[in-house]
């Protein structure tokens, strides 16, 4: 059996419960949402698969994102919950004599950014809110690191864990990070009617850094737009969308909308990837149904 899921802080828990779980015979495999999307993923009988679109091949399959429901029978849990970590727990939980409850709380406040405003701006003070910083989904040679995550969250309380010297490295290398996103945050971000809009696209490598701080930093908006590229040949684009935590008002589903562009996600985060060359249209028309900000279904 083999565990396939995402390389963010709620996929690392889902890993964790999962191999407390099961009996794995193979390395986690870690891919991103729009790779099962496009059918890169060669999913197998077997695969327990977590916090991803569901692929009819797998054995058992674990989701929270909405636009991801699906009528097939499988076996599981589907339901739109702050974490897809929280339904794999509910799922085991009876059957294991390990207690992982508070690293699912801060699964499920981590993943749907139920966070204060001084977690956001000082992170460094909130081990389990900083450690999901070092996680960073798009940067493919740290699957060692996320394997090691996995193994610490199994064994060690979180002291434990901050307490590792690969760990307190990347944890240092995130506080000092963040300091320069900031900055550049600030010179690729607008806010026009209610959007705040960053684009990264004029980098080689898109700056990376705390996500929610884009909300601390401008809470005039009610949502947040950012723009990459998904490479350094520059012929994917990478357009994210995410409700502002503190100023909530934005009415729009922004998986629903983005899952018209081979994206999705949740009510209130979500993304999308497509060819350069229909970034002219796209964007515009993205930015625009968030600046007209009524409820979007499709």
């Amino acid at each position: 059996m083999r565990i396939v899921t995402r390389p963010d802080f709620d996929g690392v828990v889902c890993a964790v419960v999962l191999e407390e779980s099961l009996t794995t015979t193979e390395p986690i495999l870690w891919v991103e949402p729009n790779d099962m999307q496009q059918g890169k993923v060669e999913i197998r009988q077997g695969d327990a698969v977590a916090n991803l679109p569901f692929d009819p091949g797998c054995s058992l399959w674990f989701d929270h994102h909405a636009t991801n429901r699906v009528e097939t029978p499988f076996e599981g849990a589907f339901e739109v919950v702050p974490s897809a970590a929280g339904l794999v727990w509910q799922y085991y939980r009876d059957r294991l004599e390990k207690d992982f409850s508070e690293l699912i709380r801060q699964a499920d406040r981590i993943d749907s950014a139920d966070l204060t405003r001084d977690e956001v701006e000082t992170p460094e003070h909130y081990p389990y809110v900083l450690l999901s910083m070092t996680i960073f989904g798009r940067k493919w040679e740290d699957g060692p690191y996320w394997d090691r995550l996995v193994g610490l969250l199994r064994t060690q309380p979180i002291e434990g864990v901050m307490a590792d010297p690969e760990v307190k490295r990347r944890c240092e290398a995130v506080v000092a990070q963040n300091r320069e996103y900031r900055r550049h945050l600030r010179s690729c971000t607008d806010v026009k009617e209610g959007v705040s809009i960053t684009d990264f696209r004029g980098y080689d490598e898109a700056p990376e850094g705390n996500r929610f701080l884009v909300y601390a930093m401008y809470p005039e908006a009610v949502v947040s737009v950012k723009i990459r590229y998904v490479d350094r040949a520059k012929k994917r684009v990478v357009l994210s969308v995410g409700h502002s935590i503190f100023n909530v008002g934005c009415h729009v589903h922004a998986g629903h909308l983005l899952s018209q562009f081979n994206g999705g996600g949740h009510f209130g985060a979500a993304a999308c990837t497509f060819d350069s060359a229909m970034a002219d249209k796209l964007i515009p028309h993205i930015i625009g149904v968030l600046q007209e900000n009524r409820p979007y279904e499709h």
